[in-house]
């Protein structure tokens, strides 16, 4: 029997909501019924941080903290959780250090995308107790600032952790973090709930076999795990979503684990928190994900979902299929296993069947003499979506290439190989005439469109050029930097 009332913590608050729509974002819920304005509306879309709120969750003993974009975060997500807004940062009269610090080194100037950095800077002090250069960056590398320029606020990040050393347990979310873990605990997490307004409905399962049942019980439902590109439907396109079931509860789908050969990563895992583990084995393929989006981003987005959004652009598909991934699908009690270059059939139509989903991806550990090269075109280096995205997994022995796997997106109305061009370099020497004639091969592969983000000639030039670009790399790994890798 489920349960039709979701709870969760408002900053220190319990609340219970059985009677809402689950298509309203966290945004809307906190300036519309909780009269919480200082988390702000920049773009709906979850690019421009204004409206980063912070999620925690029980980890132990001891409570998580994560960055979200709340104008694309649904209500159903919130189950079990605490919600930290900036105006839950204040202890009585006193301005949390974040806020303090942003203050004392004039972060601020318009003010409309402060309460934003302050969220961030309050999430990367919970996470880091001595954040260094890198960690700063990318904590607020998912606000933007039209205004103020970002040295008051990196140096007001700096201040932070000059203001937390010494005093941990001054903080009033470390003061009462036995409490609210206590209350978080005492929220059920392990039972079935629905939250619905009468005409739009969300199943929030906390088991693989409801999840199973839900969908073929609802076929027509959408998925929902981080909702980065889900919730643009209801926020860009103004749609409203009928029937929603949300799986971040679902405990098989949070799980990611490995053998001698293969890591296999859950489909509702967020990026986050599978990314250094794959970086261990694919350096390139971890690089790439760490520009697919903002920190908030990959806080909530997931594999599972960019594979079955099904978008020609998606980033890791190509990358994946370089890799010979596969895919675990389940429909019921039937689960089979799809190599993901098999389960793109045209634009936005995949092998996926009616009331199947996918359960987890299998991604192939690196192996010896085997070289991955991962390339993404974008008009700005983070938080951007890829004009083409090429990925190189090739086999060199003595000179030859034994095996050649190449995977484009943003090529086609669907990510895919280059048969041809693989074709023109396979059982070759490995030298520059063996490259020249396999980027013209690519001609053969790929009729790419012209759009708002590339044209027809540009794409075509751009992956031949990344096809030399990998061999040039492999051929000088002693000039290969990160610099030159990752720009465009």
């Amino acid at each position: 029997m489920a349960e039709k009332t979701i709870r969760f913590l408002l900053n220190n608050e319990l609340k219970t909501l059985s009677d809402s729509n689950p298509n309203t974002s966290v945004l809307q819920y906190l300036r519309s019924e909780q009269g919480h304005s200082g988390t702000k509306e920049g773009c709906a879309s979850g690019d421009c941080g204004a409206c980063t709120a912070v999620i925690a969750e029980a980890d132990g003993d001891k409570l998580r903290y994560k960055t979200i974009n709340s104008c694309i975060t649904l209500l159903p997500s919130l189950h079990g959780k605490q919600l930290i807004t900036v105006e839950g940062l204040k202890d009585g009269e006193t301005l949390h250090p974040a806020q303090q610090a942003m203050v004392d080194c004039h972060g601020s100037q318009c003010g409309f995308c402060t309460p934003g950095f302050v969220m961030s800077l309050f999430a990367l002090q919970k996470n880091h107790e001595t954040p260094n250069k890198a960690e700063t960056r990318e904590a607020l590398a998912g606000n933007l600032c039209r205004c103020t320029g970002y040295r008051a606020i990196v140096d007001a990040a700096a201040l932070l952790t000059e203001m937390a050393a010494g005093e941990k347990g001054n903080d009033q979310f470390d003061r009462l973090q036995a409490d609210t873990l206590r209350q978080l605990k005492e929220i059920n997490r392990t039972t079935l709930t629905e939250l619905s307004d009468g005409q739009h409905l969300a199943f929030s399962p906390t088991s693989i076999g409801e999840l199973a049942q839900l969908l073929q019980n609802n076929p027509q439902a959408r998925l929902l795990a981080g909702g980065t590109d889900l919730a643009l439907e209801i926020t860009q396109q103004l749609k409203q979503l009928d029937t929603l079931i949300y799986v971040g509860n679902v405990q098989e789908l949070l799980r990611s684990s490995e053998t001698d050969d293969t890591l296999s990563v859950g489909a509702a895992v967020p990026y986050s928190e599978f990314t250094l583990r794959l970086i261990r084995e694919h350096p390139e393929f971890g690089a790439m994900i760490e520009r697919l989006g903002s920190l908030q981003i990959r806080n909530q987005g997931t594999l599972g979902g960019n594979i079955g959004n099904a978008s020609p652009i998606a980033d890791t598909p190509p990358v994946l299929i370089a890799l010979g991934a596969n895919l675990t699908l389940r429909r019921g009690q039937h689960v089979r296993s799809l190599p993901v270059e098999d389960y793109f059939i045209d634009y936005k139509v995949t092998a996926q069947r009616d009331s199947e989903f996918i359960q987890s991806v299998e991604i192939p550990k690196a192996k010896a003499d085997h070289h991955l090269k991962v390339y993404k075109i974008s008009k700005r280096i983070d938080d951007d979506i890829s004009a083409v995205l090429g990925a190189f997994h090739l086999c060199i022995e003595d000179g030859q290439i034994k095996t050649a796997r190449i995977a484009y997106g943003g090529m086609a109305a669907i990510p895919k190989r280059a048969s041809h061009c693989e074709a023109a370099l396979l059982d070759q020497a490995w030298s520059q005439d063996t490259i020249e004639q396999a980027m013209a091969a690519l001609e053969q592969d790929f009729t790419p469109l012209t759009d708002v983000r590339a044209s027809e000639h540009y794409r075509m030039q751009v992956a031949k050029n990344l096809l030399q670009k990998c061999y040039l790399e492999l051929e000088n790994p002693g000039a290969n930097t990160n610099v030159v890798n990752y720009c465009n």
